[in-house]
């Protein structure tokens, strides 16, 4: 098959983006590379917002309810008793977000390209009109285009994990910040667990992902620890509000960085996802990102005069000037609250627990960030 676009990369946003494109009768080339995607030992999960999820709906890759628990509520502690709370009944929402399997999530979008004839599975690329980059973050192609990946580092490890709690997570996401460091305990669906298709009903809404941005010095003697006394590190940290722990899966870790491509196009060539960006954990907006370029790329070249070639370069500047804003205003929010809480002692502890306390009581304001972090403006 002539091929009008070949994208690099099958993770999500390369998946997603090849059901979007082949939706508009494009044929599309997806790469297959790395290790198997959404393999069992894979601890990672998603917070994905009511934008991502009408895309996913689109292209009908949305996961069961066995892989996608909704937020019901959001609990975000500070260090010195500031806090904040939303609910997404009072907001009229039905949920904040969901917290998504990536295992269920990949294997959805699997299921829906069966199914989908313009789309054919390459073991290596292949000459297109338009090569689309969805590598992540680690991409080889970037430099074959002369692409700058401008990547500053954290001084800070992500550790990821599925533990089992005691009390129930009543479908709320808890965040702590402290010392420096950030935990994140997201509430799984039955299914999602510990990667097992088949729900335990003994352990019903009793299991969360945990996502811990640690101080790098620290990440390996915590990744060297027993399972019990790493659920125990856990347990103290997030002040037992699930009662004890124990750990269930196998753990992950990563160092974090804000990056961004200085260019995200060329004559024939696009980039999207983590190839052109990186944000930090915390607001957990990473992947939506990365699904906002798919759909935005997939608009722009739906939206082409018919004499243009879909790799035409003006064309896809159109896509690079309506995506950039977005990820830059993301990305400042993440790296300024992120150094933010990375400074310890007095003023700072006053000041952000005092901002904390503040944007807790501000109502409108409180709901426009969060429909901000929906994609609901």
């Amino acid at each position: 098959m002539v091929l009008d676009v070949c994208i690099r990369g099958a993770g999500i946003v390369g998946r997603t983006l090849a059901l979007l494109l082949a939706r508009d009768r494009l044929r599309v080339g997806l790469v297959r590379g790395g290790p198997p995607q959404g393999a069992s030992s894979d601890v990672r999960a998603y917070a994905l917002n009511a934008s991502a999820r009408d895309l996913l709906e689109q292209v009908r890759a949305w996961p069961d309810a066995q892989h996608a628990a909704p937020v019901a509520a959001m609990e975000v502690h500070g260090d010195e008793g500031g806090e904040l709370r939303f609910g997404a009944q009072r907001l009229g929402l039905d949920a904040l977000c969901w917290i998504v399997d990536v295992q269920g999530l990949l294997a959805r979008l699997e299921e829906a390209l069966r199914f989908q004839p313009l789309v054919t599975w390459l073991d290596a690329p292949e000459p297109a009109p338009l090569t689309a980059v969805c590598e992540g973050k680690a991409s080889s192609t970037r430099a074959e285009f002369g692409v700058q990946f401008q990547a500053q580092p954290y001084p800070q490890h992500a550790i990821a994990a599925r533990l089992r709690c005691e009390k129930p997570h009543g479908n709320v996401a808890r965040q702590w910040f402290a010392n420096g460091e950030i935990m994140a305990l997201l509430p799984l669906a039955d299914g999602a667990g510990a990667g097992s298709a088949t729900p335990d009903p003994a352990a019903a809404g009793r299991h969360v992902a945990l996502v811990w941005s640690v101080m790098a010095e620290r990440a390996p003697a915590l990744l060297a620890q027993s399972p019990d006394d790493f659920a125990r590190s856990v347990a103290q940290a997030s002040h037992e509000a699930l009662g004890p722990l124990a750990l269930a899966s196998e753990r992950a870790a990563w160092p974090l960085q804000i990056a961004r491509a200085d260019r995200w196009c060329g004559p024939g060539w696009v980039l999207a996802g983590d190839a052109a960006h990186t944000v930090h954990p915390l607001a957990g907006q990473g992947l939506n990102l990365g699904l906002a370029d798919a759909r935005e790329l997939a608009r722009t070249l739906h939206g082409r005069e018919y004499w243009r070639s879909v790799g035409d370069e003006r064309l896809l500047r159109r896509y690079e000037r309506a995506r950039k804003g977005d990820v830059l205003t993301m990305g400042l929010a993440t790296d300024s609250l992120q150094q933010l809480f990375a400074r310890t002692g007095d003023p700072w502890s006053a000041v952000r627990n005092w901002g904390m306390r503040g944007f807790d009581r501000s109502g409108p304001l409180k709901a426009w960030a969060v429909r901000q972090a929906m994609g609901r403006l």
